[in-house]
């Protein structure tokens, strides 16, 4: 009788160490989760300024290469002034769609936390076979 409570004393105690140490590993996990959403919302939140930034002064900048343009060719023959600005925007608007493509191509999101869940995983299933 003494040895098989013992043994329901051993069990016990050693579910109760998985579950905190689960209890612990989920909560680690949780956190890191948490950093990186800080840190995601930060780069998200500084593209969108950088993004605003440089709209604005590129606005800037476009009209005034415009009037530029416009003005400077506008002697020798008004369609070829629109003519060049025309070309000009669509080699700066394939230049920042190429641009974006690759940025989307490239985005990660929570890498480190993706990645630490994955060696979770394979951790549990060398653990568990």
């Amino acid at each position: 009788m003494e040895s098989s409570s013992a043994n329901g004393l051993h069990l016990g105690d050693a579910t109760k160490r998985v579950a905190q140490r689960m209890f612990v590993i989920v909560e680690n996990r949780l956190q890191l989760l948490m950093a990186e959403a800080q840190e995601e919302r930060e780069r998200v939140l500084l593209a969108i300024w950088l993004a605003l930034g440089a709209a604005a002064f590129g606005l800037l900048s476009g009209v005034a290469l415009t009037v530029i343009i416009a003005v400077a060719l506008w002697d020798h023959s008004p369609i070829i002034a629109m003519l060049v600005l025309t070309v000009l925007y669509a080699i700066a608007a394939v230049f920042f769609y190429g641009r974006l493509v690759r940025l989307q191509r490239n985005w990660q999101t929570l890498p480190g936390t993706l990645d630490q869940l994955k060696k979770d995983r394979e951790c549990l299933e060398k653990t568990l076979i």
